[in-house]
């Protein structure tokens, strides 16, 4: 069982990296087989039933939100961490678009994330 700070210090570098739009930083955070499941990917790529597995899917995922909306950034509202995952709360905002109240859970194992999920409506 990891540290409470461990996860939150795991989460916060999440944010950096994401709201840095610095995908290298972030992808380093995830193991290399790490899935990731997001209502979003559901529907813009309704194929993938919105799970994605693997750094090569997460990198080509992330790019492409980085590419279409270049204002993206996340608004940290709450960490709670247990055990070896972390539920995060926050806004997303995106100029032009309402933002949008978004948890995230992240599972952690030997310090790297395994899984990841989106909820959100």
């Amino acid at each position: 069982m990891m540290r409470l700070d461990e996860l939150s210090s795991i989460a916060t570098n999440w944010f950096q990296a994401f709201n840095a739009h610095d995908l290298e930083s972030l992808l380093r955070l995830y193991h290399e087989e790490a899935t990731h499941y997001s209502p979003k990917l559901k529907v813009r790529h309704p194929e993938t039933k919105g799970l994605i597995k693997g750094k090569p899917a997460l990198r080509a995922w992330w790019q492409d939100a980085f590419n279409r909306l270049p204002s993206l950034k996340y608004e940290l509202i709450r960490l709670t961490p247990y055990e070896d995952r972390i539920f995060m709360e926050y806004i997303r905002h995106v100029n032009g678009e309402e933002d949008l109240a978004v948890g995230e859970m992240l599972e952690i194992q030997a310090g790297k994330i395994i899984h990841s999920k989106v909820f959100h409506q």
